[in-house]
């Protein structure tokens, strides 16, 4: 067992690869893996010679993670909280201070314990605004803030 046939290496991993998904789960190595397996049934079939084998793993790689996520892209996973990971969407409806003035259409409001930056209409230190959107991590304010949404500040 000294000289292990290349294909045999590449299906080895493959496989070591895929485990290593289910035990360090972030979807990304399992596309790795596939194109580790791939390479290496092609190996099998055609014996093609050791450059060749890493130009096509590479190829592989590339296509299997550019499928991957345009799969995901497509087919997002049902969450029972989609703003989870997207803190400024979940601001939106909240009344905010202004510890910065908003002049020229920017400023900065406080947030909990945090200092955003916004735009808006121009008010002074200390008004309250209400977050109407985002752009990145900038949020959109209203000058005139609407009635307090019941549990947030």
């Amino acid at each position: 067992m000294n000289d292990l046939e290349p294909q045999w290496l590449w299906l080895i991993a493959g496989a070591l690869l895929g485990i290593a998904e289910l035990i360090v789960p972030g979807v990304f190595l399992i596309w790795i893996a596939a194109a580790a397996a791939a390479t290496g049934l092609v190996v099998l079939a055609t014996g093609i010679a050791l450059p060749f084998q890493f130009a096509l793993f590479a190829l592989f790689s590339i296509g299997s993670v550019y499928a991957g996520r345009r799969w995901y892209a497509n087919n997002p996973v049902p969450s029972s909280d989609p703003l989870l990971n997207d803190r400024a969407a979940r601001l939106v409806g909240r009344n905010v201070t202004v510890v910065s003035a908003i002049r020229g259409g920017e400023g900065r409001v406080k947030v909990g314990d945090s200092v955003w930056s916004c735009r808006g209409e121009d008010c002074d230190e200390g008004a309250r605004v209400r977050v109407t959107g985002a752009e990145g991590n900038c949020l959109l304010v209203q000058s005139e803030p609407a009635r307090l949404i019941e549990g947030r500040e």
